[in-house]
């Protein structure tokens, strides 16, 4: 009866108690973390009192919040993904063992946890949006550092004075709007010395964890993942604790209004390994997932290619070496060794493919496709010759239907959290209602104007483009043979086609770019582009970033004749 709160999911007032103790509400079921004091009379007198506690340091504002630290939000963060990760069949222990111990790792190195605190110093709360400040005699474990199976034996986690005590610099009469204590100083010139913590960092852990394991998910899927809402990262802080209050600084930390980047995770998740000082990573063998051989496997099937072009990838990844374990395994700090995007490493090792056999010129591929054309009108037995022409239309159709489904979701995309945020128990009520009217008008309207309702997310799967050979169409090109385009020599299969374009003769050194040759459109063949945009839809990654992987490759590959050739001739000789 004494409890009067809206509930935050209907704004009803119908509460009722659990067997816990916890207050849910009686119409939508919804069940909050606030529980009924109950004061017990009765105890033993003859007890002894074996511990004394010191209580908590988050203590009770009068807004309703508590205090939080900017690490702790980032751990809720990391907790939630890593267990949106279990859910899509990772290992278990990557969050309570591989992740946990590199946050610990971070937490340390950046001084922020597990460091000792020089001798004098105090910790003093910064103000929110008011002037006073809360003085602390003796630093306090925060409560929420130990959602990730922290153990109690190995002690208190403390805090870094240097960075929190900083704020008694602060003058007292500057107000800082921030929910958390330390959000002021988030973007102060120490913080990006320790590598400040950010939002597309948590991807970066969580995929270092992944690579550490040798997980079956490539980066490009995490990222996938995450766009299609199956990994929390977009407003994901509106499953913080209702204690935490965010607003101000804080918003500008946690709230996400852009989709992650595949460079600035994967450059990010370099720079943490190598601040961690962690040894090298387990050897990527040809049995694990992120091989390239596995990889093309995969590749091969999305693109809906022939499976005899598998055999000719291998070829190219062992007679170059890039599937040798010292190429593929990460050595965090070890700038002499490449670093390796598996899966665009896969998707240009199948392009150079594609061009040593089909040429890629605009010209060559449809000639081949004209001739396997005739053969198969004449082969009523055996399997079909594989036509470049008619996969180019199917490929095509089903691209464009799916890039059209991409860009409007991303148009349509809510960046607006639907859980409301309020800053003060007084205007809670009151932002609850404001926020059911929108809800209730936002639904009217959708009914008058006939709009479909928004479809619940796909469910997750390793393959965007599905195709089967069970169907009548023949669209399935999976068993269709490259007999036509193929000609024996001194006991080899070998390409019909004698020669082969360079994307770029020499490749780029300058340390100021970040490319390795510059890709544009215009500069080359029509073919060559729609395979690279096939593939950068299927990794949701730049061409040029697959263009640069398809030069490298091809250097590899052409080192000796590139040598003997001059640097203005950009077709060679097999």
């Amino acid at each position: 009866r004494d409890f009067n709160e809206r509930c935050a999911q209907c704004s009803e007032v119908n509460w009722g108690l659990t067997d816990g103790g916890r207050f849910y509400c009686r119409s939508c079921h919804n069940v909050t973390e606030r529980t009924r004091e109950v004061i017990n009379t009765e105890f033993i007198s003859n007890t002894r009192v074996q511990t004394i506690s010191r209580g908590s340091r988050n203590k009770e504002k009068t807004d309703g919040g508590c205090e939080w630290y900017v690490c702790e939000g980032f751990q809720l963060v990391l907790k939630k993904q890593a267990e949106a990760l279990e859910a899509l069949g990772v290992c278990p222990q990557m969050k309570d063992e591989i992740l946990c111990n590199f946050w610990r790792l971070y937490l340390q190195k950046s001084k922020q946890a597990y460091c000792d605190r020089p001798d004098g110093e105090t910790v003093k709360a910064l103000p929110v949006c008011d002037s006073s400040t809360d003085v602390e005699s003796e630093p306090e474990t925060p409560s929420l550092l130990h959602l990730l199976s922290l153990s109690e034996s190995e002690g208190d986690l403390q805090t870094d004075s240097s960075f929190v005590s900083s704020t008694s610099k602060v003058s007292a009469s500057t107000s800082v709007c921030s929910g958390s204590v330390d959000g002021s100083l988030y973007f102060t010139k120490n913080q990006k010395e320790k590598l400040r913590m950010t939002m597309p960092m948590t991807l970066s852990f969580c995929y270092m964890a992944l690579l550490w394991l040798r997980e079956p998910m490539t980066l490009s899927d995490l990222l996938r993942f995450v766009v299609e809402g199956h990994i929390p990262y977009l407003n994901v802080f509106q499953h913080f604790p209702e204690k935490m209050k965010l607003y101000g600084v804080d918003l500008k930390i946690f709230c996400v209004e852009s989709w992650p980047v595949y460079e600035e995770v994967y450059d990010k998740m370099l720079e943490l390994a190598a601040f961690l000082d962690l040894p090298r990573f387990p050897d990527i063998t040809d049995s694990c997932f992120l091989h390239p051989d596995m990889l093309c496997m995969k590749y091969l099937m999305e693109a809906n290619l022939p499976d005899e072009l598998h055999n000719w990838t291998c070829r190219v990844v062992k007679k170059i070496s890039i599937g040798e374990a010292d190429f593929l395994t990460l050595v965090p700090g070890n700038k002499s060794t490449r670093k390796v995007k598996y899966d665009v490493l896969a998707a240009a090792v199948i392009i150079v493919v594609l061009k040593l056999l089909f040429l890629l010129d605009d010209h060559y591929e449809w000639l081949l496709s004209d001739l396997a054309e005739e053969r198969n009108t004449n082969n009523k037995e055996g399997r079909p010759y594989f036509e470049f022409k008619k996969w180019y239309k199917v490929i095509k159709c089903s691209l464009d239907a799916e890039q059209k489904k991409l860009d409007e979701e991303r148009a349509k995309y809510q960046w607006r959290c639907e859980k409301p945020l309020f800053y003060s128990a007084d205007k809670k009520s009151k932002v609850l209602k404001r926020r059911q009217m929108v809800v209730n008008l936002q639904n009217q309207f959708g009914k008058l104007s006939g709009s479909v309702r928004p479809a619940e997310k796909p469910n997750p799967s390793s393959f965007q483009l599905s195709w089967s050979e069970e169907n009548t169409d023949g669209n399935c090109f999976h068993g269709h043979s490259l007999k036509g385009i193929l000609q024996e020599k001194r006991g080899v299969l070998a390409a019909m086609n004698p020669d082969y374009w360079l994307c770029t003769v020499e490749l780029c050194r300058e340390r100021s770019c970040d490319h390795l040759a510059h890709y544009r459109e215009v500069e080359f063949p029509q073919s060559y582009h729609f395979v690279l945009r096939l593939f950068s839809f299927l990794l949701r990654i730049q061409p040029s970033t697959i263009h640069d992987d398809v030069c490298l490759i091809e250097h590899k590959l052409f080192n000796k004749k590139l040598c003997k050739k001059p640097k203005y001739n950009t077709v060679i000789r097999k």
